[in-house]
């Protein structure tokens, strides 16, 4: 799907030559290690980077040129992976092959390099001014997961399974650790991401391979680096509360249970487990959709996930708290009759064909099969979406039902209003 190649020892290229967009897109990851104190300074800094430089010192000039590249889009972000953190970047170009007189890909070739190369910095520091503004743009992104009921409900059910875990780690970090950054530190953080994290870079579009890798090698100079080896999940030792409820301003309950199984992403049974996934709460034709809010009336919404990078799934609810306790029981209801083997052939066809179709669908953008990619070469083969369909059309019956026997439940979450 992408040729892959090394600009430098922990630098790989990946190129993907197809004239299916009309665009050029690239997609630039930085990885560590995941630690709070990193994920927030990493967080300031994408912020930081995003709306000035050397070459543009105000977010207004550094837009008004993207608009005169026929609309370029660049923008930098955060995110996590198991244990570790990222910070990306990514460019969408339109390719010059569809304009009469242009050079704009050398010229997002070349704002590429200065938005990364380039920062606007005073006195070998990043300015304090945009520094403070950002943060403080951070610490507003990550307290808006607490105005968010059901975004807080979840994150208060992963520190109660996996306390000072990555699991439970935000990819925006703390807002303690956000104040705690100084310009300075943020110039370390900076220099550090550029000469030490591991990087992967994508291209897709209708472009010249070997003329595409010449020119990213001028535009992005980076140096070798030492390449960390994938941490294996971390073992959990402290067994987790097994209730808890919480109460504050709000009128729907939020009911979020935490369900782990040694099925991780790679594991032999991993497509076993997505199939399990699917047909317990992963779509509308699952158990919990079907019985919880369907046949029993008891939720507004509910469904499951896998969270195959920490070996958890989650179902998550949104109830009137007077049907607590009955929905539980029809939750676990549906775990157990999968764990006894109440599979039919319907829900297992549905669910081969959503995870398909899904797949297919991601791939219908640059942007998706970039994602597909950099997350299934982890697994050391050949990604096609026939390989994973065929592996998914394998599964039986008795297959899932070996899975649901391996999920235990490790803890339920509750938050509901203060009258209840």
């Amino acid at each position: 799907m992408f040729l892959t190649t090394q600009l430098a020892k922990g630098v790989s290229l990946h190129i993907r030559q197809t004239a299916q967009f009309k665009t050029v897109n690239f997609s630039i990851k930085w990885r560590r290690p995941l630690t709070e104190k990193d994920a927030a300074e990493r967080t300031v800094l994408t912020n930081v980077l995003q709306h000035s430089n050397e070459r543009f010192k105000t977010s207004a000039a550094f837009r008004s040129y993207l608009d005169d590249l026929f609309g370029t889009i660049l923008y930098f972000d955060t995110s996590k992976r198991g244990n570790e953190h990222t910070v990306l970047m990514n460019v969408e170009t339109v390719n010059d092959h569809y304009l009469a007189d242009s050079n704009v890909l050398n010229d997002a070739l070349e704002l590429l390099h200065t938005a990364i190369f380039k920062p606007n910095l005073e006195n070998d520091a990043f300015v304090p001014a945009i520094v403070e503004r950002e943060k403080e743009m951070v610490k507003q992104r990550i307290q808006s997961i607490f105005d968010d009921k059901s975004r807080y409900a979840q994150y208060r059910l992963t520190q109660i399974l996996r306390p000072n875990h990555p699991a439970s780690i935000s990819a925006n970090g703390t807002i303690e650790q956000v104040e705690a950054v100084t310009p300075a530190s943020l110039k370390q953080a900076y220099d550090s991401m550029l000469a030490n994290d591991t990087i992967d870079i994508y291209v897709v579009g209708d472009i010249d391979v070997e003329e595409m890798k010449e020119k990213l090698k001028k535009a992005l100079p980076f140096g070798d680096r030492e390449v960390h080896e994938k941490q294996a999940p971390i073992e959990v030792e402290t067994k987790p509360e097994a209730y808890t409820r919480e109460r504050q301003e709000m009128k729907q309950g939020k009911l979020h249970i935490g369900y782990s199984t040694p099925v991780y992403f790679g594991h032999e049974d991993f497509a076993k487990m997505q199939i399990f996934n699917g047909i317990f709460g992963g779509y509308a034709h699952s158990k919990l959709f079907m019985n919880v809010r369907e046949r029993e009336s008891l939720a507004y919404y509910a469904s499951s996930s896998y969270s195959s990078q920490y070996g958890l799934v989650f179902v998550v609810s949104g109830i009137e708290p007077s049907n607590e306790k009955k929905a539980v029981d029809v939750i676990n209801e549906q775990l157990k009759v999968m764990q006894d083997g109440e599979i039919s052939e319907l829900e297992l066809t549905q669910t081969k064909a959503m995870l398909t179709n899904q797949l297919k669908e991601a791939l219908d953008s640059a942007r998706g099969q970039i994602e597909i990619y950099d997350q299934y070469k982890d697994l050391n083969e050949a990604f096609t979406v026939d390989t994973w369909a065929a592996r998914w059309q394998e599964v039986t019956a008795e297959d899932v039902q070996k899975m649901a026997q391996q999920v235990n439940q490790e803890a339920v979450y509750f938050l509901s209003g203060k009258e209840d």
